[in-house]
């Protein structure tokens, strides 16, 4: 029950910081109004026609990741793993298991979760990549 109780608080202070971080992420939008792609935050969706688990994050998360905090502050992108990777993500190393989430904030990899493992636990490791974003434990990486 102790872990109902965090959970629920964590997503509450969630909120309050998604909220702040896409207030913070309209400072990069360029003068048309569009945002910067090295500036923005999306969550990355590598899947693959005919992947039962990628369907199953659909009929599970899926359905109202956009409506949540995290997909209010990382945007739901989907990639073909078959299909040549777009250019602004060429930065990213292939996925070799689908579905594959990388969380990307100004044209860099901030984490992955590979695979789905369920809801509680996709909620709790998309948490700690969120956590690592606001926090900027990320890797100081040069990207291409």
């Amino acid at each position: 029950m102790e872990i109902w109780k965090t959970t629920l608080l964590g997503r509450e202070w969630f909120g309050f910081f998604a909220a702040a971080l896409v207030a913070f992420g309209s400072i990069f939008a360029t003068a048309d109004g569009r945002a910067n792609s090295h500036s923005t935050v999306e969550l990355v969706m590598m899947e693959e026609e005919g992947c039962g688990w990628c369907e199953r994050w659909r009929e599970e998360i899926g359905v109202v990741y956009n409506k949540t905090p995290e997909g209010r502050t990382a945007p739901l992108r989907i990639v073909d793993v078959h299909e040549p990777m777009p250019s602004d993500l060429q930065f990213l190393k292939p996925a070799y298991f689908t579905p594959t989430f990388i969380l990307v904030s100004k044209g860099r990899e901030i984490g992955r979760i590979q695979g789905y493992p369920g809801e509680d636990f996709f909620w709790a490791l998309l948490g700690q990549l969120m956590t690592k974003l606001s926090t900027g434990a990320v890797k100081a990486e040069t990207t291409k």
